[in-house]
């Protein structure tokens, strides 16, 4: 379904005036109560400034956390449980309340909304980011609102708020967005914790090197939304390395920020638009393993991002799989590069070493393929993520 664009304004600031697609991230603490329930209120009030910004133009892509957080009331806890089980339990009721007040509110404005629930599988794998990714450009094709959440209910690790700030730098780059809006409950970044006298909203920012000395342990709240200011920093690093522009502000000021005024904090685009799956692969995934490099295969890899082959592995840690994210280490014990390996763990130290060449011919055709192809390979530069 094509519409014609309404004229767009000049004015405000054209990172995001001008954008024609958009992420906006909500945390918890902006949409529930103090005892855990959905606001309908506060939910409502953002429904209304997401219309308003499709009534200019603009598609949206909502990534909403809350979903743990709402089924604590209707459960009959007090606090968010510290158990898997127990949090996977509230997942469940509270995802579906969630998504039908969204369902309801978004109605209201003539608008249809589409749940998507995402793990890291879904966009590291190549047939399923491509999945992800052309599920998206139809939902936004037919004029739907996709409200984006992790998929808690069958996490195999532990679940952590804030990680939503994270996947929604991630599904920025996933669907092409032009720019990102991150809301929270404090009203942009400060150069010391808000509550302090004397601090000072840092309207805008070029290059996230220049807040080493800005404190943000102190900053956003710990109750039902814990991610805390770090992780929206953390995803403002990947967005804007990726070449997104990100907001950050307050929920009540979402209407103003989709509108381009000059509220909360902007962070300047610092790199360009890389692989998904290698952004996915840096930032949303955890090595299952480790296979180790020779010095040869550590400047192959880093330095002429070529595929990592049986020739330069020394051995291999863990257990892992075919299939599964590895970190590539050096012999100095140096992390290399992250990417996802074409053997099993138990596969591999008969391979050690050798060429693929020799291996076809000893093993099969089969056997001559990389230990880890160069497109399923990301490059770790400096302190890793996550």
């Amino acid at each position: 379904m094509t519409q014609d664009r309404p004229q767009r304004r000049s004015q405000g600031r054209p990172e995001v005036v001008e954008a024609r697609r958009v992420v906006v991230k909500v945390g918890s603490s902006s949409l529930t109560t103090a005892a855990g329930g959905i606001d309908p209120d506060r939910l409502a009030a953002l429904v209304d400034a997401l219309a308003a910004a499709r009534g200019r133009g603009t598609e949206v892509v909502l990534v909403s956390s809350g979903a743990i957080a709402a089924g604590l009331s209707p459960l009959g806890l007090a606090r968010r449980p510290r158990a898997l089980a127990a949090q996977q339990a509230a997942a469940s009721v509270g995802q579906g309340l969630l998504v039908h007040r969204y369902t309801a509110e978004f109605a209201r404005h003539g608008l249809v909304t589409g749940q998507v629930l995402l793990t890291q599988d879904d966009v590291t794998r190549r047939s399923h980011y491509r999945n992800a990714s052309q599920t998206f450009d139809r939902l936004l094709e037919l004029g739907v609102v996709p409200v984006v959440n992790e998929n808690d209910t069958v996490a195999t690790s532990e679940i952590r708020f804030g990680d939503n700030d994270r996947l929604a730098a991630l599904v920025a780059h996933l669907v092409r967005a032009d720019a990102l809006v991150l809301l929270s409950d404090v009203d942009g970044l400060y150069d010391d914790a808000p509550d302090r006298p004397g601090a000072q909203r840092i309207p805008e920012v070029h290059d996230l090197a220049e807040l080493a000395d800005v404190d943000v342990s102190r900053a956003g709240t710990a109750g039902v939304g814990t991610g805390g200011m770090r992780t929206k920093l953390d995803a403002a690093r990947i967005a804007t390395g990726a070449g997104i522009p990100v907001v950050l502000t307050d929920a009540p000021s979402a209407g103003r920020a989709l509108a381009g005024e000059p509220v909360g904090t902007l962070f300047h685009t610092t790199g360009r638009r890389r692989s998904t799956r290698q952004l996915w692969l840096a930032h949303a995934t955890e090595g299952k393993g480790v296979v180790r490099l020779d010095a040869g295969a550590v400047r192959a890899v880093a330095e002429r991002h070529a595929s990592l082959l049986p020739a330069g592995v020394t051995g291999v840690e863990g257990d892992f799989w075919s299939g599964d994210p590895v970190d590539l280490v050096g012999p100095d014990g140096q992390l290399v590069a992250r990417g996802l390996v074409n053997y099993d763990a138990a596969e591999i130290p008969d391979l050690a070493g050798r060429s693929t060449m020799a291996l076809a011919q000893e093993r099969g055709a089969a056997y001559e393929r990389e230990i880890v192809h160069r497109d399923a390979l990301v490059v770790l530069e400096g302190p890793t993520p996550p």
